[in-house]
């Protein structure tokens, strides 16, 4: 058996019953590979320049980071200006809103995987959520300022929403 079809082989006994393995599983794993990639390459970072992580973070830079992280994902997960960045990887469905499209991940593998990513706010959010704290750790105040926007443009949508909600009860 030449050695291809038997690393094939103990894949599909590994993963016997799970469904597809040839596609997503190891696109998810390579994922979840780059992410903890990542966050070494912080913690390397963080060590090499001499800096410490926090004991704890802050409950206002939690509030804010949690805030600016919610406006983030929904916008790069759904809004129509960000579909460039999803476009590689999904097709779009239909457009929902003017500035909000339903979109399908395409393709198979990573391609497909990056397309579930790309269109999941849960999913991106745990990607800024990370980026945000690394640079909460890193520089702060920059961090603090770029998350300051999203966190306003988020009370801004609500006082909208609520702005419409009230017109409409008028």
């Amino acid at each position: 058996m030449s050695e291809h079809v038997q690393d094939n082989k103990a894949t599909q006994d590994v993963f016997d019953g799970y469904g597809a393995p040839d596609e997503e599983l190891p696109s998810y794993a390579a994922l979840a590979g780059v992410f903890n990639l990542i966050l070494a390459v912080f913690l390397l970072a963080v060590k090499g320049t001499g800096r410490t992580l926090p004991e704890r973070v802050d409950a206002k830079d939690i509030a804010l980071l949690g805030i600016a992280t919610h406006k983030l994902s929904l916008l790069v997960a759904n809004d129509a200006v960000t579909s460039p960045l999803r476009a590689p990887f999904t097709e779009r469905q239909e457009k929902q809103s003017p500035k909000m499209v339903d979109e399908q991940p395409r393709g198979r593998g990573l391609r497909k995987s990056l397309g579930e990513l790309l269109t999941c706010q849960f999913c991106v959010g745990q990607w800024v959520a990370s980026f945000f704290t690394y640079g909460l750790v890193l520089a702060p105040r920059v961090t603090r300022l770029i998350a300051s926007i999203f966190a306003i443009v988020t009370l801004s949508d609500h006082l909208h929403q609520t702005y419409k909600a009230l017109m409409k009860r008028a």
